[in-house]
């Protein structure tokens, strides 16, 4: 008879295994979904098979015999060696990276992980925030979302994901409902928060017609996500582009301050490359995409 034959039963092992580690048939019943007495069955069964006692009963529980608990460190291994190999076979989730600025990933994509999460449970995200331009080849970058003006390059696939409409926002506190929209000379009287993009002189142009008065006051920013938390709190009013600001809109968080909206040039879009796009990257981007603003 061959040795695989005289295995004992795949059941029984399990029960063993667990009742070995718990060291009750209560315990080892919960963790296997099955009752008490089937575990203290299937160790019997395996007691008789192998003609001698793996577990000593005591008025505590379990404790292991001599050959037991010889018996229980291979057999644990073996289960541990079975559970290793059947992982390996089975497809690892999809791992997708996603390059994004600090603002977009702080202001937009981070409070919709959830829904991305709940959507694909299966797709492992890694959000690369940085300003710098990324490649999609050293850097191990899926997707990229970025500002800038088509075409991007022949291996580059750019889908529109939203526009640059600019406005100017703060949070309620500062300015009363009843003047709002502002006109030039009330928001004159308010701290302008600036960021690298430097929009407040073009914005004020358009919205004022080149009747804005005095020099321009304020507090800079490298980032325009430290200019809206600024804004949040209080500190003055901030520009921004509006698919960045519409959830702190609707709740009341923020409020626009001047009717004018600044219409940029450079709209942002969701860039993959052309030649590698396995199937977690494409349904990242095309959750990404269904997000985006209505061309």
């Amino acid at each position: 008879m061959s040795r695989r034959t005289d295995l004992p039963p795949l059941n029984a092992l399990r029960a063993f295994e667990a009742a070995g580690r718990h060291l009750t048939f209560r315990a080892a019943a919960e963790e296997l979904g099955v009752t008490q007495g089937a575990v203290a069955q299937h160790v019997r069964g395996l007691e008789a098979q192998l003609g001698m006692r793996m577990f000593l009963r005591e008025a505590r529980g379990l404790s292991l015999t001599e050959e037991g608990r010889s018996y229980h460190a291979a057999v644990s291994q073996a289960f541990a060696q079975l559970s290793e190999a059947t992982a390996r076979l089975r497809p690892a989730p999809g791992h997708v990276t996603i390059s994004v600025t600090p603002t977009f990933a702080s202001k937009w994509l981070i409070p919709r992980l959830p829904g991305f999460a709940e959507t694909h449970p299966e797709i492992d995200l890694r959000v690369m925030a940085t300003e710098r331009v990324t490649s999609f080849h050293s850097d191990g970058i899926d997707l990229a979302v970025r500002q800038g003006e088509p075409p991007f390059g022949a291996s580059i696939r750019a889908d529109p994901l939203f526009r640059q409409d600019i406005v100017a926002v703060c949070a309620p506190a500062p300015v009363a409902a009843d003047d709002l929209p502002l006109g030039a000379e009330a928001l004159a009287r308010h701290t302008l928060l600036h960021d690298t993009h430097d929009l407040w002189p073009r914005f004020l142009r358009e919205a004022f017609a080149d009747v804005f008065p005095g020099p321009l006051k304020g507090i800079r920013f490298s980032q325009t996500t430290l200019a809206l938390d600024a804004a949040l709190a209080g500190q003055g009013i901030a520009l921004a582009s509006r698919f960045l600001v519409d959830r702190d809109l609707a709740a009341g968080r923020l409020v626009q301050v001047v009717a004018h909206g600044l219409r940029g040039g450079r709209d942002f879009y969701l860039l993959a490359s052309r030649t590698r796009m396995p199937p977690a990257s494409v349904a990242a981007r095309d959750w990404l995409l269904a997000q985006a603003d209505p061309q």
